[in-house]
């Protein structure tokens, strides 16, 4: 899984956003799954899976709020 900086984030319109931020919560679910029945070898990844969702729902609210300061 190739990391993306914020730059090539917040490059992503809104669909794109909201597909990267779907495709997220399902590997999160993925990998709850694996560690569930033990077949997680990378612990890290669930740390890094919700780093992700955390890091898409940033840019998702920032763009939420200039739209909203932008209106004013």
């Amino acid at each position: 899984m190739a990391r993306q900086t914020a730059e090539d984030l917040r490059r992503l319109d809104e669909a794109k956003l909201d597909h990267e931020i779907n495709e997220a919560y399902r590997a999160l679910f993925t990998l709850r799954f694996q560690h569930a029945s033990r077949q997680l070898q990378n612990y890290r990844e669930l740390r890094n899976a919700k780093r992700k969702i955390a890091r898409l729902r940033t840019l998702k609210r920032e763009r939420q709020i200039e739209a909203i300061l932008g209106e004013e």
